[in-house]
Protein backbone atom coordinates (compact mmCIF):
# COMPACT_ATOMS: atom_id res chain seq x y z
CA UNK A 1 0.00 0.00 0.00
CA UNK A 2 1.34 3.38 -0.97
CA UNK A 3 -1.62 5.65 -0.19
CA UNK A 4 -4.71 5.29 2.01
CA UNK A 5 -7.79 7.52 1.80
CA UNK A 6 -10.67 7.27 4.25
CA UNK A 7 -13.87 9.01 3.13
CA UNK A 8 -16.46 9.77 5.82
CA UNK A 9 -19.75 11.53 5.34
CA UNK A 10 -20.58 13.69 8.36
CA UNK A 11 -22.85 12.10 10.97
CA UNK A 12 -26.59 12.83 11.25
CA UNK A 13 -27.30 16.53 11.67
CA UNK A 14 -30.05 18.32 13.54
CA UNK A 15 -32.99 20.06 11.90
CA UNK A 16 -34.33 21.44 15.21
CA UNK A 17 -33.82 25.00 13.96
CA UNK A 18 -35.09 25.00 10.36
CA UNK A 19 -34.08 28.63 9.81
CA UNK A 20 -30.49 27.97 10.85
CA UNK A 21 -27.98 28.40 8.00
CA UNK A 22 -26.96 25.03 6.55
CA UNK A 23 -23.27 25.61 7.29
CA UNK A 24 -24.05 26.02 11.00
CA UNK A 25 -26.26 22.95 11.53
CA UNK A 26 -24.92 20.80 14.40
CA UNK A 27 -25.19 17.06 14.90
CA UNK A 28 -28.21 15.56 16.60
CA UNK A 29 -27.94 13.02 19.44
CA UNK A 30 -27.92 10.07 17.04
CA UNK A 31 -25.18 11.76 14.99
CA UNK A 32 -22.99 12.36 18.02
CA UNK A 33 -23.27 8.70 19.01
CA UNK A 34 -22.58 7.57 15.44
CA UNK A 35 -19.50 9.78 15.05
CA UNK A 36 -17.97 8.33 18.23
CA UNK A 37 -18.75 4.80 17.02
CA UNK A 38 -17.11 5.40 13.63
CA UNK A 39 -14.02 6.79 15.36
CA UNK A 40 -13.80 3.75 17.63
CA UNK A 41 -14.25 1.46 14.62
CA UNK A 42 -11.42 3.18 12.73
CA UNK A 43 -9.09 2.91 15.70
CA UNK A 44 -10.00 -0.73 16.42
CA UNK A 45 -9.09 -1.67 12.84
CA UNK A 46 -5.83 0.28 12.75
CA UNK A 47 -7.13 2.93 10.34
CA UNK A 48 -6.15 6.04 12.30
CA UNK A 49 -4.88 8.51 9.68
CA UNK A 50 -1.88 10.80 9.84
CA UNK A 51 -3.92 13.75 8.52
CA UNK A 52 -7.57 14.77 8.61
CA UNK A 53 -9.09 17.09 6.00
CA UNK A 54 -12.46 18.35 7.18
CA UNK A 55 -15.11 20.67 5.80
CA UNK A 56 -15.66 23.83 7.84
CA UNK A 57 -19.37 23.12 8.44
CA UNK A 58 -20.36 22.72 12.09
CA UNK A 59 -21.62 19.16 11.57
CA UNK A 60 -18.37 18.00 9.95
CA UNK A 61 -16.24 19.62 12.66
CA UNK A 62 -18.35 17.97 15.36
CA UNK A 63 -18.11 14.64 13.53
CA UNK A 64 -14.33 14.99 13.43
CA UNK A 65 -14.02 15.96 17.08
CA UNK A 66 -16.22 13.08 18.24
CA UNK A 67 -14.48 10.55 15.97
CA UNK A 68 -11.07 11.44 17.36
CA UNK A 69 -12.06 12.00 21.02
CA UNK A 70 -11.00 8.52 22.13
CA UNK A 71 -7.89 8.22 19.97
CA UNK A 72 -4.55 8.13 21.78
CA UNK A 73 -3.17 10.81 19.48
CA UNK A 74 -5.21 13.17 17.34
CA UNK A 75 -3.71 13.58 13.86
CA UNK A 76 -3.00 16.94 12.30
CA UNK A 77 -6.36 18.35 11.20
CA UNK A 78 -6.97 20.94 8.50
CA UNK A 79 -10.40 22.53 8.23
CA UNK A 80 -10.82 23.32 4.55
CA UNK A 81 -13.64 25.62 3.40
CA UNK A 82 -13.42 24.23 -0.16
CA UNK A 83 -14.68 20.87 1.14
CA UNK A 84 -18.06 22.35 2.12
CA UNK A 85 -20.49 20.73 -0.36
CA UNK A 86 -17.55 20.06 -2.69
CA UNK A 87 -17.82 18.13 -5.92
CA UNK A 88 -15.56 15.07 -6.26
CA UNK A 89 -13.15 17.02 -8.48
CA UNK A 90 -12.78 19.72 -5.82
CA UNK A 91 -12.10 17.10 -3.16
CA UNK A 92 -9.35 15.54 -5.25
CA UNK A 93 -7.88 18.96 -5.96
CA UNK A 94 -7.72 19.69 -2.22
CA UNK A 95 -6.14 16.29 -1.56
CA UNK A 96 -3.45 16.87 -4.18
CA UNK A 97 -2.09 19.73 -2.07
CA UNK A 98 -0.99 17.35 0.70
CA UNK A 99 1.89 14.92 1.07
CA UNK A 100 0.52 12.72 3.89
CA UNK A 101 0.11 9.11 2.75
CA UNK A 102 -2.83 8.23 5.04
CA UNK A 103 -5.67 10.78 4.97
CA UNK A 104 -9.20 10.94 6.39
CA UNK A 105 -11.53 13.32 4.54
CA UNK A 106 -14.82 14.31 6.18
CA UNK A 107 -17.37 15.88 3.88
CA UNK A 108 -20.90 16.04 2.53
CA UNK A 109 -23.19 14.32 0.08
CA UNK A 110 -23.60 14.16 -2.80
CA UNK A 111 -19.90 14.86 -3.43
CA UNK A 112 -18.44 12.37 -0.98
CA UNK A 113 -20.62 9.49 -2.19
CA UNK A 114 -19.86 10.29 -5.82
CA UNK A 115 -16.14 10.40 -5.06
CA UNK A 116 -16.29 7.06 -3.23
CA UNK A 117 -18.22 5.44 -6.07
CA UNK A 118 -15.83 6.76 -8.71
CA UNK A 119 -12.66 5.72 -6.88
CA UNK A 120 -13.76 2.16 -6.13
CA UNK A 121 -12.25 -0.42 -8.44
CA UNK A 122 -14.94 -2.77 -7.12
CA UNK A 123 -17.65 -1.49 -4.76
CA UNK A 124 -17.97 -3.26 -1.41
CA UNK A 125 -20.68 -5.94 -1.13
CA UNK A 126 -22.88 -3.66 0.96
CA UNK A 127 -26.07 -2.17 -0.47
CA UNK A 128 -25.60 0.94 1.70
CA UNK A 129 -22.50 1.96 -0.28
CA UNK A 130 -24.61 3.29 -3.16
CA UNK A 131 -26.71 5.38 -0.75
CA UNK A 132 -23.78 6.52 1.43
CA UNK A 133 -25.88 7.48 4.48
CA UNK A 134 -24.67 9.86 7.16
CA UNK A 135 -21.57 8.49 8.86
CA UNK A 136 -20.76 6.11 6.01
CA UNK A 137 -17.04 5.46 5.87
CA UNK A 138 -14.93 3.81 3.17
CA UNK A 139 -11.26 2.94 3.50
CA UNK A 140 -9.39 2.90 0.16
CA UNK A 141 -5.87 1.76 -0.62
CA UNK A 142 -4.07 3.01 -3.73
CA UNK A 143 -0.92 1.68 -5.40
CA UNK A 144 -0.09 5.18 -6.67
CA UNK A 145 2.70 7.31 -5.20
CA UNK A 146 0.92 10.68 -5.16
CA UNK A 147 -2.63 11.93 -4.77
CA UNK A 148 -2.43 13.46 -8.25
CA UNK A 149 -2.19 9.93 -9.68
CA UNK A 150 -5.32 8.46 -8.08
CA UNK A 151 -8.54 8.47 -10.03
CA UNK A 152 -11.51 6.60 -11.38
CA UNK A 153 -11.41 2.92 -10.51
CA UNK A 154 -7.95 3.01 -8.93
CA UNK A 155 -8.98 2.51 -5.31
CA UNK A 156 -9.07 -0.89 -3.66
CA UNK A 157 -11.84 -0.83 -1.06
CA UNK A 158 -10.30 -2.20 2.10
CA UNK A 159 -13.33 -1.64 4.33
CA UNK A 160 -16.74 0.02 4.48
CA UNK A 161 -19.14 0.63 7.34
CA UNK A 162 -22.23 2.63 8.24
CA UNK A 163 -23.01 3.60 11.85
CA UNK A 164 -26.14 1.41 12.00
CA UNK A 165 -23.90 -1.68 11.59
CA UNK A 166 -21.98 -0.69 14.72
CA UNK A 167 -25.01 -0.47 17.01
CA UNK A 168 -25.16 -3.14 19.71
Amino acid sequence: MTLRLILTRHAKSSWDSPNQPDHERPLNARGRKAAAAIGAWLESRGYVPELILCSTATRTIETCELMTASWQAVPETDYVKELYHAAPEQMLEVLEGYEAKNVLMIGHNPGISHLAASLARTPPPNERFSVYPTGATTVFDFAQDSWAEIGVGKGAVRDFVVPRELEP
